[in-house]
């Protein structure tokens, strides 16, 4: 690494939203974890010494129709194109899940050699492949340039753009019509959501169903996953804000699943054409109104137990280094990248960070500037403890490290308490 490292430096390419993305209603702030780099930037050892550019992170309410999302609008380019190194197929658990969804709608919707079945933020085509291995055809849309080559190289056609309307028209121009769009933890990602959710509307067939898979966030608040907000998350879903968002373009709800092991705890949202909804839609929608999930002061108590986990973790971190304990960290996803620069997790306290992920190997972590690993150092290293960045993926972890752990190595999972394992 080189000896100067250059100190981190304010940005001004974000716009700030003064009111809400989705109607246009009066935000609250409950919420500021600081100026924070862009959580997927990496960086090579040799780029240290130049300028790292950081960007506040303040998350808000909305009272008309309960969107939770941030403020700063950093340019997508800058989010998912020059930096992006997320690649889906290296979670097994993801993939083991999406096989699952995929073989259920090819059963239940009838899926065939004459069905159109679209993914917007394909990624490296995880989850089309398993329509085309069953004759169906496909459609994948993703930015980020090398995930799309890589969908490609699958035989997967895959666009390298943004799925907005004004896309949607283009390819209904084309005569394109999908049968089933998939949208897997992206609408989240999407800071113009009224142009992608009519993009949906305009991209399906007559009798064609949309199915969105998020974040929820009454688990977001529940369990404290204030890691799970960045910059690339410009929202946080409520059943109460995709229904409002979904009429609004002529969709409607008409089913939702709860995935509570699956990235903290995931929605999946059914939207179609035309109003059939099943009983969970209206279960859930009272669900949320009587916990008060369609208030601010939801929010705000959230906000106070951010603070406190902090607290806790840096006492738990100094501690355990004070009796001379080594600490190595697992994951270095956008969720780590929030942790650590908001909580202070820096060199002094884990000597580094481990993932699958080969494109991530070599490189170091945004603002931290923790060095990253391939995982077979924790048996070269032996840290003592194991600070999981990727809690929600904690069982898949203990699986891959069964020899870790066998050896006496123990986790520590941030949230939503930091605790030994």
């Amino acid at each position: 690494m080189p000896e100067a490292v250059a100190a981190a430096v304010p940005s001004a390419d974000a716009t700030v939203q003064e009111h809400c993305r989705s109607c246009a209603g009066e935000l609250a702030v409950f919420l500021s974890l600081g100026d924070m780099p862009l959580p997927d930037a990496l960086l090579r050892p040799e780029q240290l010494a130049l300028p790292e550019p950081r960007y506040p992170l303040d998350v808000a309410f909305c009272s008309s129709c309960s969107l939770v999302q941030i403020l700063q609008d950093v340019p997508p380019e800058r989010l998912f194109v020059d930096n992006y190194l997320y690649f889906s197929s290296f979670s097994t658990g993801l993939v083991r899940h999406s096989a699952e969804h995929a073989r259920r709608l090819v059963a239940e919707r009838g899926l065939g050699p004459g069905s159109l079945v679209v993914e917007v933020a394909s990624n490296d085509g995880y989850f089309l492949r398993n329509f085309l291995e069953a004759g169906i055809p496909v459609l994948g849309i993703d930015p980020a340039p090398q995930q799309a080559v890589a969908a490609n190289a699958l035989g997967i056609p895959t666009l390298t753009e943004f799925f907005d309307a004004d896309l949607a028209r283009r390819l209904r121009s084309e005569g394109k019509c999908a049968d089933v769009i998939v949208a897997n933890n992206v609408m989240a990602h999407t800071p113009t959501l009224n142009s992608f959710v009519e993009g949906l509307s305009i991209l399906l067939a007559d009798d064609g169903i949309a199915t969105i898979e998020n974040t929820y966030v009454k688990d977001l608040v529940d369990h404290y996953e204030f890691d799970t907000i960045y910059h690339e998350h410009f929202c946080y879903f409520s059943c109460s804000a995709v229904d409002a968002l979904a009429r609004r373009h002529g969709l409607y709800l008409n089913g939702i699943e709860h995935f509570p092991a699956l990235q903290g705890g995931t929605l999946r949202w059914r939207l179609g054409t035309r109003a059939a909804p099943d009983r969970s839609v209206a279960e859930y929608l009272e669900a949320e109104r009587a916990s008060g999930l369609t208030k601010v002061d939801y929010y705000r108590e959230f906000a106070s137990g951010v603070h406190r986990i902090k607290t806790d973790l840096l006492e738990l971190l100094g501690s355990l280094r004070s009796e001379g304990k080594t600490i190595a960290a697992y994951g270095a996803a956008a969720k780590g990248s929030t942790l650590v620069n908001f909580v202070g997790v820096g060199p002094e306290t884990v000597d580094y960070v481990v993932d699958r992920n080969v494109h991530k190997q070599g490189l170091v972590m945004p603002g931290t500037h923790l060095p990253i690993r391939d995982p077979s150092a924790l048996l070269e290293t032996m840290p003592d403890f194991l600070l999981l960045l990727a809690w929600n993926y904690k069982d898949e972890i203990a699986e891959q490290q069964h020899e870790y752990l066998g050896r006496g190595g123990r986790f520590i999972v941030p949230v939503p308490r930091p605790e030994i394992l």
